[in-house]
């Protein structure tokens, strides 16, 4: 049996991707101040109390444009719709998700029309919201923003889990009622002997349009803006009877045009 998924979602800049970092237990996600770094979807493996998960970080969810408002992701405005989509399929994999929202900025309109967004891909199954969802307040680093966390109620997502994903408080317990709410375990996950190959190149060559031609998916945000691929991107698929894994890369840049930061990273 596949492990299970846990998806992470939330607006831009909430602190996905420190999260996801956290629960992968290194450091694999590019972090920036700039809301809108990540664009695709990133899957890690992590495990807690003696359960093995997939993990998998998704772009902010950017809901401005359709109400003509300024735009929240700042460093992906031309890819808000490519976002969303790639979110949307990481959310039918899931068998958790997390909403991420931020204990510090307190409620926004954005994080109500994320949960919009949750509720239509849910389906009811005896009565009960599948693929569950637990509401996660992130930033609460200090008494006055745990106390924020209570705002959240509101959203009628039940009591929201205050965390510091930068600092590591709280995601024992937040971990704790993830596991409960996994699949009861069937047989044991198999070791991955799949053969990896990576894509390099210059920016704009093409690797990202070749992965989804191979993968037969759309994983990754194709656009004609160099520089669209920031993170490694590992896609799964087997070909003639030979498991693969396929790692869409960034482009590899000369020295000196590398800008310091997200370039940096990646």
């Amino acid at each position: 049996m596949d492990k299970p998924v846990i998806v992470l979602v939330g607006r831009p800049n909430v602190g996905k991707s420190t999260l996801f970092n956290r629960l992968a237990g290194e450091r694999l996600a590019i972090i920036d101040d700039v809301p809108g770094t990540t664009r695709d979807r990133l899957v890690a493996e992590g495990d807690w109390a003696g359960h093995d998960f997939f993990v998998v970080d998704t772009g902010g969810i950017d809901p401005t444009r359709q109400h003509k408002q300024e735009v929240l992701s700042i460093g992906s405005a031309e890819f808000i719709t490519d976002i969303r989509e790639q979110a949307e399929i990481a959310m039918e994999e899931a068998d958790v998700i997390l909403l991420i929202v931020d204990s510090l900025q307190g409620l926004t309109e954005a994080d109500r029309e994320v949960v919009q967004i949750l509720r239509k891909r849910q389906q009811v199954i005896d009565g009960v919201p599948t693929p569950p969802v637990l509401l996660v307040a992130n930033k609460a680093d200090n008494e006055a923003a745990r106390l924020n966390a209570v705002d959240f109620y509101t959203l009628g997502l039940g009591e929201p889990f205050p965390i510091s994903a930068i600092h590591g408080t709280g995601t024992g317990e937040l971990l704790d009622a993830v596991v409960a709410l996994f699949p009861a375990p069937v047989d044991d996950e198999a070791e991955d002997t799949s053969v990896k190959i990576a894509i390099v190149g210059k920016p704009n060559a093409g690797k990202s349009s070749l992965l989804n031609k191979l993968s037969g998916k759309n994983r990754s945000i194709v656009s004609a803006i160099p520089g669209t691929t920031r993170d490694a991107i590992d896609t799964r698929l087997e070909f003639d009877g030979q498991p693969s894994t396929l790692i869409d890369t960034a482009g590899i840049r000369k020295r000196g045009a590398i800008i310091p930061g997200v370039h940096h990273y990646s």
